[in-house]
């Protein structure tokens, strides 16, 4: 059986350290300050953005949250996004995403300050990622990355599979896995015999948002799986990516759904936050 990567008790862990260094930080007259964005109604959005005031709260970080209707004009986003760059306060901002559609997504994440780019998807910031000089990394694969460490997962000399090649998880962690010399393959829909590619795999990456699409079977015996989706099935079950139980019986550590990567995405936000205010010293 597996051994399981607890998510949450590894990202209750980073945010104690995160919570010292914050009332650290208090000490010189500092407060990390993130901005949260959130335009229109989208009910999962609105979890997502009480989630992080609450964790914010946790830790000691200011949240500074802006409600906008649905309606709102990009020119009216733009000007707040401006506002926010120069507000001596925010650290980080974060734009709650998806954005109604008469709000170009991608010019918006433009306008954002590289230097307070907290969810990382800035190009400037993406760019730094794939040399290896990261200013912000990504929530999430950052989150992932930070899991197979506490793990004691060593990628170097490693084959990698990520499944999945969005811009916010797949190709980020790709070239994360390769900065830690690990040979990695970014399988995606038009990959060819996926299960072949899966069963080279010391270690799995599953981040495509299709429930338990990773067959069990496909795991190589002794390999690790990482499992970023979070599908839900039915009125009240969720699932990831993978094959949760016939993986659990070939894997060597293997990440549950829920409990694994989600509850450190928020977390990484906040350390991207803290980050950013520490800069500022």
């Amino acid at each position: 059986m597996a051994k399981i990567i607890d998510g949450k008790a590894i990202a209750a862990k980073i945010r104690a350290e995160i919570s010292a260094e914050a009332a650290q930080l208090k000490e010189k007259g500092i407060v990390p300050g993130l901005a949260v964005v959130l335009v229109g109604e989208d009910p999962a959005s609105k979890v997502y953005v009480s989630m992080k005031e609450k964790a914010c709260a946790d830790v000691g970080i200011f949240s500074d949250e802006y409600k906008l209707p649905a309606d709102t004009g990009e020119a009216e986003l733009l000007a707040l996004i401006d506002k926010l760059n120069h507000d001596p306060k925010i650290h980080g901002i974060l734009v709650q995403l998806p954005l109604p559609k008469q709000i170009n997504t991608e010019r918006i994440l433009e306008a954002i300050s590289p230097e307070k780019d907290a969810d990382g998807f800035h190009p400037y910031n993406v760019g730094r990622l794939v040399i290896g000089k990261p200013l912000f990394q990504p929530c999430t694969p950052y989150g992932v990355m930070v899991m197979l460490k506490e793990a004691g997962v060593e990628l170097s000399g490693k084959e990698v599979v990520v499944v999945g090649r969005s811009n916010i998880v797949g190709k980020p962690v790709a070239f994360m896995c390769l900065q830690q010399n690990a040979t990695v393959t970014l399988c995606h829909s038009k990959t060819r015999d996926l299960a072949a590619k899966v069963s080279q795999a010391d270690v799995v990456i599953a981040a495509v948002g299709v429930p338990e699409m990773i067959k069990g079977a496909w795991i190589k015996e002794g390999a690790v799986v990482i499992d970023v989706g979070v599908n839900r099935v039915g009125e009240k079950k969720l699932v990831g990516d993978v094959e949760y139980a016939a993986a659990s019986e070939r894997a060597s550590a293997i990440t549950p759904v829920p409990g694994g990567v989600g509850p450190m995405t928020i977390t990484m936000l906040l350390q991207n936050t803290l980050e950013s205010a520490k800069r500022g010293l």
